[in-house]
């Protein structure tokens, strides 16, 4: 038999090193040629690792959260034939077994048996206030209220009362008692894999970066109209989203504020004002949070847009997303579509130095001003968009700046389809 020892492969250019996300084998199994072995993740994806042998495993480098530097030992296996120079390494040895004492523990000598306590008069049961003093009358009336013996604060001497009752009553409800939700037993979970990518990014970016966030109600009334317009037309075209035209609001602009469209590498201290917009898309996963990114979107039209958003959503979603599909972005996008509330305050995908956060649209009244100049009250569908910003590449003026014009390109969507 011979020793394999299966070195970290070289994931991806620039990568240093990689962290474990799942064994799919452990130590014991037998593996065949291109078996998937284990997950890893680098800066960019999740790679699958297959093997590149026949074999048993006899060990595995670390655990899920653990990382491994490239070229590092990953697995060692056992495989059929000789030693050679490419696969011979050292196992250490297993450690020798510690021989048990030959000298027999002393015996225990029997100990009496103390006297029985006696109890006090109050009912005892196998019910999650089993332990809790009260007497009968007490327990009936805890149990017609609906109230759980243990969540009362009981007297000094342990027992609960009738008073006790109505102290809980009275605290808890002006209305009556309202039962708590279920309790469930504490979990520690271990952040590894995206989890862990996702707060390690987004600590650094809000340690390193001082952000600062504008937001702009927009009148979107007009743009859901031409919308639905568009969608009625489309024939074999894909539906279009909101999504494809703030897109291409925000490629129009870009040109007039390149300072937005930038990455800022705080260690050489440049900031790279980029002529292509590579935008990412936030989008949540079973995983977690991913970006995958929209190449070159200032020159695709609204319905590339929507197909090339819905693929790459999909991928990020189901997990085929590749490295560069979720790299290489210069400005990032994030919505919680129906969730996103009045506004919000995005964390800028580091080392971009903004990101747009577009919100729930919701109807209401307002006074609109007729051709005829007169004033009436209509019902319009409003939407907040939100900017967070570096303020040390992007001042404050700049950002204002943007979000205004994005707003009357919006309000008057005609000009989304002019060149």
């Amino acid at each position: 038999m011979a020793i394999f020892t299966f070195n970290m492969p070289d994931v991806g250019e620039g990568v240093a090193e990689a962290e474990v996300v799942e064994w799919h084998i452990k130590v014991g199994d037998s593996v065949s040629e291109d078996q998937h072995l284990v997950d890893v993740m680098t800066d960019k994806a999740t790679i699958d690792i297959e093997s590149p042998v026949d074999g048993t495993v006899i060990e595995l480098a670390g655990e899920a959260g653990d990382t491994i530097a490239i070229g590092g030992m990953l697995l060692v296996i056992e495989v059929e034939g000789e030693d050679t120079p490419e696969n011979e390494t050292e196992v250490a040895a297993a450690e020798p077994e510690v021989a048990p004492d030959p000298t027999p523990a002393p015996a225990l000598e029997p100990t009496p048996a103390p006297a029985p306590t006696p109890t006090p008069a109050v009912e005892t049961d196998t019910a999650p206030d089993a332990k809790v003093l009260a007497t009968p009358a007490v327990r009936k009336r805890a149990r017609d209220l609906g109230i759980d013996l243990g969540a009362i604060r009981p007297a000094a001497d342990g027992r609960i009362r009738h008073a006790d009752l109505d102290a809980f009553l009275s605290y808890n409800a002006a209305g009556g008692f309202a039962a708590s939700g279920a309790t469930r037993p504490d979990e520690e979970i271990k952040i590894i894999g995206l989890r862990k990518r996702i707060a390690q990014n987004m600590a650094a970016s809000k340690r390193s970066i001082p952000h600062f966030s504008y937001v702009e109600e927009v009148d979107v009334t007009e743009l859901e109209r031409m919308r639905a317009d568009l969608n009625a037309n489309r024939g074999s075209k894909p539906k279009l989203t909101m999504l494809p035209l703030l897109i291409s609001a925000i490629c129009k602009l870009v040109p007039a504020y390149p300072m937005i469209n930038a990455r800022y590498d705080d260690e050489a201290n440049v900031v790279t004002q980029h002529g292509s917009v590579h935008l990412g898309i936030a989008a949540q996963t079973d995983n977690g949070l991913m970006v995958p990114v929209v190449k070159d979107a200032q020159s695709r039209n609204l319905w590339q847009l929507a197909s090339e958003v819905g693929r790459l959503a999909q991928a990020a979603r189901d997990g085929s997303a590749k490295s560069d599909e979720l790299s290489g972005s210069t400005l990032t996008v994030t919505s919680l579509g129906p969730l996103g509330g009045v506004a919000t305050t995005p964390v800028i995908n580091r080392p971009e130095v903004a990101i747009i956060g577009p919100n729930r649209i919701i109807e209401r009244p307002m006074f609109v001003t007729g051709p005829n100049g007169i004033e009436r009250i209509e019902k319009r569908k409003l939407m907040n968009i939100s900017i967070s910003c570096d303020h040390r590449v992007v001042d404050g003026y700049d950002a204002a700046s943007f979000i205004q014009e994005m707003k009357k390109l919006i309000e008057t969507p005609v000009l989304l389809l002019t060149e």
